[in-house]
């Protein structure tokens, strides 16, 4: 954004001023966020951090918009079946703010194409990949190259949002996604192997077992034996907008707090 005393802005977020405080608006202005994943969770982030007066804002993902995404993406709707997220969310994210500053991935990242992708120059990488081991090699990679990043966890089987929780990664439990992530980090990328050592890495996850519809239509928290070990988005794992916007909110009000 280039200008972060425009009157507009003021206009547009004052509110943000009032209760953050003006230096926090201006820096806001000025901040540059990443968000990988722009689905049931990294959609709502980005719409918090665009209504935040975040400055510039880099959307990495592939996806397509399809009428499975309706319960709980942002972008999703009749009109925009079919469309690219990352440009439906664009779209929104300057109308929100003409000023802000939109870059589009229109990739997945890989473990491949990680330090091309994420810039030295971004303040805050949000993650809401749903790959355990891409999970692990970004936060490798952002940890040794001092990229600020905040992770979520696996909303999917989950229905109480009041049971979400930010803490270090580290310390998240009933959560299989940040779990896998957790151990391949240890295994492979020499983080801490004594469990009350934290990570320094930014999580947030919810503590409630997930529920998994079964072949009858009966709900249990067992993984039904048709879904594979290796799959956090089998058939029966349903999900919830209020639980997936709440995970993405959460992730950004972290950042914005650690922009102050």
């Amino acid at each position: 954004m280039e200008n972060s005393d425009s009157p507009d802005l003021q206009r547009r977020f004052g509110g943000i001023s009032r209760l953050f405080g003006e230096n926090s608006l201006r820096r806001y202005a000025k901040a540059h966020i990443c968000i990988i994943g722009i689905g049931g969770v990294g959609s709502w982030a980005v719409e918090a951090l665009a209504r935040s007066a975040i400055g510039e804002i880099t959307l990495i993902d592939m996806d397509h918009i399809a009428e499975s995404n309706i319960n709980r993406q942002l972008p999703a709707l009749s009109s925009t079946l079919g469309k690219n997220k990352i440009e439906v969310m664009s779209e929104r994210i300057r109308q929100i703010n003409p000023d802000c500053s939109v870059h589009l991935v229109d990739d997945f990242l890989s473990q491949e194409n990680i330090e091309k992708l994420i810039k030295l120059d971004m303040d805050f990488v949000i993650d809401c990949i749903d790959d355990f081991r891409l999970k692990a090699a970004l936060i490798h990679s952002c940890k040794s190259r001092n990229i600020s990043l905040v992770t979520t966890g696996g909303a999917g089987g989950k229905a109480d949002p009041s049971r979400i929780q930010q803490t270090d990664l580290a310390r998240s439990e009933q959560d299989p996604l940040l779990a896998k992530t957790r151990s391949l980090l240890r295994q492979r990328y020499n983080f801490p192997r004594n469990v009350k050592r934290k990570f320094r890495i930014a999580s947030v996850w919810s503590d409630e077992q997930q529920v998994f519809q079964w072949d009858d239509g009966s709900l249990r928290h067992q993984r039904p034996q048709t879904c594979s070990n290796q799959s956090l988005n089998c058939g029966g794992l349903g999900s919830s907008m209020p639980v997936t916007a709440t995970f993405g909110t959460i992730a950004a009000a972290y950042v914005l707090e650690k922009l102050r």
